[in-house]
This record gives C-alpha cells, structure tokens and sequence, in this order.
C-alpha cells in the first residue's frame, strides 16, 4: 500500500513539475515576442527616453504630429486601396477555380499545388527585377504590373485557406446534394458552397492583405516614390524620427486589428444568417 502510495505521489510531483515546465516556456517565449511590441508602445507615447528603464515622460504629441500629416494619410490610403484591391480580384480568381479542382479535377491538384508554391521560391528583388525586365518599356502601368503581381504572389495563402476549408465540409458531396435537389453548379457553388467556406476565405484575404499592406519590396523598386505606400513613408520616417516612426508602427498594428475584427465580424453575422435560411 505504502509502495502505491509513493507511485502516485511521485506521477502527481512529476506531472506537476511538467506543468510548471511548459507554463515557464511559454512565459519566456511571451516575453520574447511581447517585449520588443511593448517597448515600441512606450516610444510612441515617450517625451525622452534616454537615461532611465521606463520612459521619462508621456505624450501624445508624436501621434497627433502622424495624423496631421498629409503624406501619413495619402499613404495610408493607397496601400489601402492597392492591397484591398489586389486581395478581392485574388479571392475572385482563385476561389473558384480551387474548387473546380478541389471537386471535378483533384488529380491536378498535386500539379496545381506545385505550380502555386514556386511563388515562394522567387525572393521579391528577384521578381521585381524580372518584372521590370519583362514590362519596362511597354507602355503597361507598372502599377498594374504591382497589382498583378501581388495577385500571383498571394495565391500560396489563398489556395492553402480555400483548399482546407473545401474538405473540411467536403465539397463534393455538397455538390452532389445540391444537384439531386435541382440546382444548378453555379447557384450551388455560391449559396451552399462559399457559406460554408466563408470562415476560411475570411482568413485567407485577411492573411493575404497583411502581407500586402506591409509589403516594401516590389512597390519601391518598381514605382518608388511615384507612388509612397505605408511602408515607404514608414522607411522614410524612420531617418526622421524614431517616436514618430513608433506612433506609425503601433497605429499600424490598430488598424489592422480593427480591420481583422470588423471583417471577423461580418463573416459571424453573416454564418448566423445562413443558419436561420437554412433552419
């Protein structure tokens, strides 16, 4: 009985010491992901910070100096416009076409999936120069050129999101459902299909307009200062100064959280509805 006792209290101590384990690992990694964000908030909001561990004074100067600006806003606006735009014609193009893949043709999909992927393999210095290789000259718009190839470039994120969620409610049998009850392919694929798979498309062009919306790359080399996005005001302010390029940065993180969140918000609304049609 003794011996049973023991055994048990020790798996209790090892279990226990495990525990402690894991939460101590996961508070180091906290840390290390939360400070370098934590100490660029307190530069927004410092007056100096110089001489001591925390900030030596608090203002909201840098942020009102950001909004006031002109340029801050116009470039805002424009990686607004171009990495919103790039994502909607991506998920318009795609979707579909992963789901008649997904569906009606899945041999290809090893071959597809392959093709999708040698995006990753083309680092942006790489593509920009190619790019322009290719476009100089021709009388296209190189900010056409950037938004085509922001529509290529996203592809990996969108298939990946649309491909998994197409399974995951299986697709196929959806459709086959849909068919036995008289509707069409088209009428099926929008209002039983994309419902379903609305969460999934949501994170997909989520993930698809952060990666834009911060890309630098491709639009200073291939348009410049013709047209200053976000990122190419940041890189400009940074030589500046820093507090202002923090206030920038953590407006930067707001936004988009506000974005993430509304969007996240619409697709509920938009699930609950469908649900109440369908009940």
């Amino acid at each position: 009985m003794t011996n049973t006792t023991n055994h048990a209290n020790k798996h209790v101590l090892n279990k226990w010491r495990r525990f402690h384990f894991y939460h101590l690992v996961l508070l180091i990694c906290g840390l290390y992901l939360l400070l370098p964000l934590l100490a660029t908030v307190l530069y927004s909001f410092a007056t100096e910070w110089n001489k001591t561990i925390l900030p030596e004074g608090l203002t909201l100067q840098w942020f009102a100096t950001l909004f006031q600006d002109l340029r801050f806003l116009s470039s805002f606006g424009r990686s607004l416009i171009l990495s919103a735009g790039a994502t909607i014609v991506s998920l318009i193009v795609t979707v579909p076409a992963i789901f008649a893949i997904v569906v009606y043709a899945p041999r290809l999909e090893r071959y597809v999936q392959a093709l999708v992927m040698t995006t990753y393999a083309l680092p942006g210095v790489i593509m920009a120069v190619g790019l322009i290789r290719a476009y100089a000259g021709k009388g296209i718009s190189m900010l056409l050129v950037v938004g085509g190839a922001y529509v290529v470039g996203m592809l990996p994120f969108i298939y990946q999101g649309t491909r998994n969620s197409l399974r995951t409610v299986n697709a196929a049998s959806l459709m086959e459902a849909a068919a036995l009850l008289g509707a069409s392919r088209w009428h099926a694929f929008l209002r039983i299909i994309v419902p379903n798979i609305m969460p999934g498309i949501l994170v997909s062009g989520l993930l698809s307009f952060s990666m834009l919306f911060g890309e630098f790359v491709l639009i200073n080399i291939l348009v410049g200062g013709k047209f200053e996005t976000l990122q190419i005001y940041l890189f400009g302010v940074l030589n500046r100064s820093g507090h202002i390029a923090s206030a920038l940065v953590v407006s930067y993180f707001l936004i988009m959280a506000i974005i993430s969140g509304l969007l996240m918000k619409l697709g509920a609304i938009g699930q609950s509805q469908q649900k109440g049609e369908s009940q």
